[in-house]
Order: C-alpha cells, then structure tokens, then sequence
C-alpha cells in the first residue's frame, strides 16, 4: 500500500520501486489523499473539472506501473493536515487492505538543499501515516467503531519506506523500470509541461552515482524501518 498527498506523488517519489515490486507480483493499492485540484494556473479551470482530470490520469499512471487499485479520500488539495481525521481514514485503509509494507513522503522534510521547499501536504499525509501505522492501527481500542461497526481488526505493518527523505538508508536498483517511472508520468499531463525535460531530470536524478560510467544504474532512495512482529 501507499500513502501519498496528490496524484503525481506515487510516480515521482517511488514509481520505478513500484513498477519492480508489480513485476514480481505485489498487489499494491495506492491511497491518495487530495485530487490535486489547486494546481492550475488556467482561469477557466474549476475544482470539479480539475479533480475529475487529475484522477483519472493518476489511474492511467497507476496502471502503467502495474497498480491495480487507487483510492482517493478526496481532501481538500494544499489543505492537509495530520488530523485525527485523516488518521482514522489512513486507519482504515490499513485494516481493510492489510499491507505488509507502506510507502508515505517523510514529514520531517521542510526543504530539499537551499533550491526547493517540500509541500505541506507531503508533511501532513506522512506524519498522519506514520501515526495510522503506530500504534493506531494495530491496537485495538484506537478507533473502536473500525472494528465494532465495520469489522475491521487490527493490523500490523512490518515495513515503512520513506521516501523523499534527507536520510535514505536504502537504495532500490530500479534500472530495470525507471523507464516505466517516466512512462506513467507522460499520463499526468495537466501537471507536466515539458515531458522531455521531465524524462532527463528523473534519469538524472535517479542515477547511481556510485555506479560505473561504463554502466549506469538508476535508483529510488527511502528511510526503510522494519518494525517487530
């Protein structure tokens, strides 16, 4: 599973990673927290218009990368915040897909070197992810309705990967798929302006540095904690 703000989050921050783990047969379910309808800059736009076009690009990039499943909370987008509300959404979805593993964005991430500031947004729905794994999700008594009304027991994550994080502890050789990365995000065409710039910025930034020259690897970098069973 995966927790992710807006529509193009899954793609850019892990998309080779997931396109890896569909080939050797994960099911993955991506929940997304907004629809992405503030981002335009077209006067004639409107939220409606915008959140119908964002959606259905996020599931033709999903379905590129071998997703088979996305789900849309449909928050206000550029309006998230780590609520106990959208903890118990994130908790629900966590007991009712049962994923061993989550990818979410790092909410300790305010900027990235001295040329760019990360989105609230992805602060918010990683600490409201990190708060639904532990402890909400697994113990009982949080969220009680969960399981009296819905039948939703407990559940317990073994692994998190953060990503879009300053302190990566492992790297994913994703140079079998970051082609596929960049093909799903030729699908977010509302959001994407120059998608040949896009495609050399991704394999730029995806390059192994530790790799030969005569031999090029591509990587997706995460925060990975492994928690007991």
């Amino acid at each position: 599973a995966k927790k992710l703000a807006h529509p193009d989050d899954a793609s850019f921050f892990a998309g080779a990673t997931l396109a890896r783990w569909a080939q050797r047969g994960a099911e993955i379910t991506l929940v997304v927290a907004t629809s992405g309808d503030k981002g335009s800059a077209d006067p004639e736009m409107s939220h409606e218009r915008l959140i119908a076009l964002r959606e259905a690009e996020e599931r033709a990039a999903a379905a590129v990368l071998g997703v088979r499943e996305v789900v849309f909370l449909r928050y206000a987008d550029g309006e998230l915040f780590p609520s106990l509300e959208l903890r118990r959404d994130i908790t629900r979805m966590i007991r009712l897909k049962r994923p061993d593993r989550v990818i979410t964005l790092d909410p300790t991430a305010y900027w990235y070197g001295t040329a760019a500031l990360n989105h609230p947004d992805h602060r918010a729905i990683g600490a409201a992810t990190l708060e639904a794994i532990y402890p909400t999700a697994r113990d009982r008594l949080n969220f009680i309705e969960l399981a009296r009304d819905e039948g939703l027991e407990p559940h317990k994550v073994l692994s998190i990967y953060i990503a879009g994080t300053a302190e990566p502890t492992v790297r994913v050789d994703v140079t079998d798929t970051v082609e596929t990365k960049i093909r799903s995000l030729y699908e977010h065409k509302s959001q994407i302006a120059d998608m040949e710039a896009m495609a050399a910025r991704v394999r730029e930034r995806s390059l192994d540095p530790q790799a030969p020259a005569d031999d090029p690897r591509y990587v997706e970098s995460f925060r990975v904690i492994q928690l007991a069973r």
